[in-house]
C-alpha cells in the first residue's frame, strides 16, 4: 500500500485534527510543508486548484477536506475507530458547529491578536481566502466581542464534559473530540490570554490533556517535489461509480468543476469518476504529477457541469 502523505502546515487547526487521528491510530506517515500563501503551485499540481489544508495523498489519490480525510483514514485503518458506538452521524453533524462558528471565533481571535506580527502577504492572502466569511481587516477591533463568543463556546464544552466523562461520547475518544479540540488548540497556540480565558473551564482543561496525549504517530518529512514524483509514479486507476439517482444527473466522464461553498472557493476541474451521496471524485492530469484522482466530500462542495 502506498504511504500516507499529509500536505499541511503547523498552525492549521484542521491539519491538527488529522495529525491527532494519525496519532490515535498509531500510523506512520510522511509530511510535506504546504505553501502558506497563494498561488501554491506545488500543492495545486496535486489538487488542481484547491487551496485549503490539509490535503492527504496516497499514491495518486488526493483527498481534500479534513472530514473526508478522516473518513478515508477510518476506512483504510478502522482500528481503533474514531466513530465508537455508531457515532459517525453525530460527529458529522457536530462539524456544522465546530467548523463554522467555533472555528471562525478561534481563527478570528488568532488573526486579530497577531495581525501586527503577520507579513502583508499573509494578511492579503487571508483576506482573499476568507472573503465575506471573515472580516480580516476588522478583527483587531473585534477582539472583545470575539472573546465573549469564545467564552460561550467554551461553556458549551464545559457543560457537556461536566458529568466527568473522559471524552465527548464517554469512555472512548472520537472524531467529535478532535473537531471540538482543534479550535481550543488554536486558542491555546496563538493567544497570550489563552490561560486566563480557559482556566475557568476545568473540565475543558483536563480533557485537553487527554486529547494531547494521542500524539501524531510516526512521521518523517519529504519535499513537495518528492510527493509529486510519487504521485506520478503511481499506477492506480479510479473505479468509476456514479449514482444514477443523483439529482444532478451527471454521467461518468463529464467535465465538471468542484468548488467549496464556504470560503477558499477555488474550482477544481476534471472528468467525473465518482458521484455518490457522500463523495465526488474527478480525474485530472498535471504536467508534473501525472494522472490524479482528486476526492471531495459532497457536503460543502458544489459540482457544476462544464461539458458532457
Amino acid at each position: 500500500m502506498a504511504s500516507i502523505i499529509l500536505h499541511h502546515f503547523a498552525a492549521s487547526p484542521f491539519a491538527e485534527r488529522i495529525r491527532l487521528i494519525l496519532g490515535l491510530k498509531g500510523l506512520t506517515w510522511q509530511g510535506v510543508d504546504a505553501e502558506l500563501v497563494m498561488p501554491k503551485p506545488r500543492l495545486k499540481a496535486l489538487t488542481g486548484g484547491y487551496r485549503k489544508t490539509p490535503v492527504m495523498q496516497i499514491g495518486n489519490d488526493i483527498y481534500c477536506d479534513s472530514r473526508l480525510i478522516a473518513l478515508e483514514l477510518e476506512r483504510r485503518y478502522p482500528t481503533p475507530t474514531i466513530f465508537p458506538n455508531n457515532s459517525r452521524a453525530s460527529c458529522m453533524a457536530l462539524s456544522a458547529w465546530t467548523d463554522q462558528d467555533f472555528h471562525m471565533t478561534a481563527s478570528g481571535l488568532a488573526i486579530g491578536v497577531n495581525k501586527h506580527l503577520m507579513p502583508q502577504s499573509l494578511i492579503d492572502d487571508r483576506r482573499s481566502f476568507f472573503g465575506n466569511a471573515l472580516n480580516v481587516d476588522g478583527l483587531q477591533n473585534d477582539i472583545p466581542h470575539l472573546r465573549t463568543q469564545l467564552r460561550a463556546h467554551l461553556d458549551i464544552v464545559e457543560q457537556h464534559l461536566s458529568d466527568g466523562r473522559a471524552f465527548w461520547f464517554g469512555v472512548q475518544p472520537s472524531m467529535a473530540d478532535l473537531q471540538v479540540y482543534s479550535s481550543i488548540w488554536t486558542v491555546r497556540s496563538n493567544l497570550p490570554f489563552a490561560e486566563s480565558d480557559l482556566s475557568p473551564f476545568p473540565h475543558v482543561v483536563s480533557w485537553e490533556t487527554r486529547i494531547k496525549s494521542f500524539g501524531s504517530g510516526t512521521t518523517s518529512e519529504i519535499t513537495a517535489e518528492d510527493a509529486i514524483k510519487l504521485a506520478r509514479a503511481s499506477t492506480s486507476t479510479p473505479v468509476t461509480e456514479v449514482d444514477d439517482a443523483d439529482a444532478l444527473g451527471f454521467a461518468a466522464g463529464a467535465v465538471v468543476a468542484v468548488t467549496p461553498t464556504d470560503y477558499g472557493c477555488e474550482p477544481v476541474v476534471g472528468r467525473l469518476v465518482k458521484l455518490t451521496v457522500a463523495e465526488v471524485a474527478i480525474e485530472r492530469r498535471d504536467a508534473d504529477a501525472g494522472t490524479l484522482t482528486v476526492h471531495f466530500p459532497r457536503i460543502g462542495f458544489r459540482v457544476s457541469l462544464l461539458s458532457r
